[in-house]
């Protein structure tokens, strides 16, 4: 059993440092309480607050993942249209209930799912529903502003509580901003369990850092704190000629902080870039009520691409048991303290394991948290509710393909016919999901079940490009 009393009394220190009090006053109205798990929700995927997303193909139709986990009787929006096609195989094959859809009208930004209800017709529909069902809750993709707005203005319009499931913003943010949790995570397990990292919001301070820190690793880093899928992240050689010198790394400095439109009093991450290929990710459920403690969903390797490692899917860990129970140990103290301040529902934390995996005295390091529904945490949900009991063997990650642009759901269909899943049967091996981007980028997400995790990965590289007629 893990004793979280120190973690718990750790967090609260900290949201003290903090002053979260003052902070959280105005999002209590809307807090999460556990009892409201059978209220109709608004289930909305809204990321328009992680930047540089729009440099992901097809990112604007990842809102329509949203549907994943709506159930009969919830809502779910986007301000991009879904296929009749994919509503109809959500609904026939995979059983997924048939919840009702909203169509917001766009803004500017196509990501802003919230603000697009809360200015548009949108608003008058979920007026209704709400009245109608007596009840209403939001189920975010992440806790952020725009979202606590909109269920502030439902309440006001309904008479109604409308409670969020997610963090009030302030506690959203000390999750997702890497230097917040980086403060976190050295209050409550200790300096030992991150990587070798130095911050500033001076840019020569940043180049000092940067210059330090490659005459000891052969590789360094600068990160932004706020973003998401190594997107903010630049990684350097230490044998670079720019490193040789101040001057140089003043240089590398001014142009991470332009191409990343750095705002100018951000802080700015320089790390030490470790040499792993090896990063695991913890799922972890954190309950409204403080005395339940932080639920462990599962631990996954991630499947990553390029020195910045993007992501691109994940897979159940293979790492030992004894990497197992330490990181469950470390995530389960954090998510405690994350409780002890307020956040509550879903969230994830990466990791990285430095040295031999089969050496007990490997290092494990966090590197993030996602505060947040994710790549991993999404499909592992949805498989969740297809199939009852132990998960199975799978790999959840995208298939991007030229060969592909142009093709429709239907398409996908007839290729993959009784390739498919069938929950009711068992039959099957490709579950099928975010495919809002198939036409215009010739991509899609996919669940590969496998009798093995062998079998799951050759269902990925072989059978699937094979029936698609994309294999190389």
């Amino acid at each position: 059993m893990i004793d979280l009393a120190t973690a718990r009394a750790r967090g609260t220190q900290f949201g003290r440092e903090h002053d979260l009090d003052e902070l959280l006053e105005p999002y209590r109205a809307h807090f999460w309480t556990g009892e409201e798990n059978n209220q109709p929700g608004l289930v909305l995927d809204d990321v328009s607050e992680i930047p540089f997303l729009v440099d992901i193909d097809g990112v604007e139709q990842y809102q329509l993942r949203a549907r994943l986990r709506a159930e009969s009787g919830d809502v779910f929006a986007a301000v991009t249209p879904i296929s009749e096609a994919y509503e109809d195989y959500c609904q026939k094959t995979l059983l997924l209930g048939n919840p009702r859809f909203l169509l917001a009208e766009p803004l500017g930004n196509p990501l802003r799912v919230a603000e697009a209800i809360l200015e548009g017709s949108g608003l008058e529909t979920l007026i209704s529903f709400a009245r109608e069902s007596g009840q209403m809750a939001l189920h975010p993709y992440m806790s952020i502003d725009p979202v606590w707005k909109l269920a502030k203005r439902l309440s006001q319009e309904t008479s109604l509580p409308i409670p969020v499931l997610g963090p009030p913003p302030p506690v959203t943010w000390i999750a997702n901003d890497k230097s917040h949790f980086h403060d976190l995570v050295q209050r409550v397990v200790g300096e030992e369990w991150l990587v070798e990292t130095h911050r500033s919001s001076a840019p020569s301070e940043l180049a000092s850092a940067l210059h330090d820190l490659s005459l000891e690793h052969q590789q360094v880093g600068l990160k932004r704190t706020r973003c998401a899928s190594a997107m903010g992240n630049q990684v350097y050689s230490s044998n670079a000629p720019e490193m040789a010198n101040l001057e140089g790394t003043r240089n590398i400095v001014e142009s991470f902080l332009q191409r990343t439109q750095w705002p100018g009093d951000e802080e700015v991450l320089v790390v030490a870039w470790e040499e792993t290929d090896l990063s695991p990710s913890t799922q972890v459920w954190i309950p409204a009520d403080p005395t339940v403690p932080p639920r462990l969903d599962g631990i996954y390797e991630q499947i990553l691409h390029g020195p910045e490692k993007v992501f691109l899917g994940s897979i159940p860990s293979r790492l030992s048991e004894s990497i197992h129970t330490r990181l469950t140990w470390a995530s389960i103290q954090v998510a405690a303290a994350l409780q002890q301040i307020g956040y509550v529902g879903r969230c994830s934390f990466d990791f990285l394991v430095v040295g031999d995996p089969q050496d007990e005295n490997c290092r494990l390091l966090f590197t993030e948290c996602n505060g947040r529904w994710g790549g991993t945490s999404i499909p592992m949900r949805l498989l969740d509710r297809l199939i009852q009991g132990v998960r199975p063997p799978y790999i959840s990650r995208d298939i991007q393909h030229p060969g592909l642009i142009g093709c429709t759901f239907e398409n996908l269909l007839e290729l993959l016919g009784p390739k498919l899943f069938d929950p009711k049967t068992g039959e099957g091996r490709f579950i099928l999901y975010n495919v809002g981007p198939l036409e215009k980028d010739g991509k899609f997400d996919v669940i590969s079940l496998g009798r093995s995790t062998e079998d799951a990965l050759e269902g990925f590289n072989r059978i699937l490009p094979e029936a698609l007629g994309i294999a190389s």
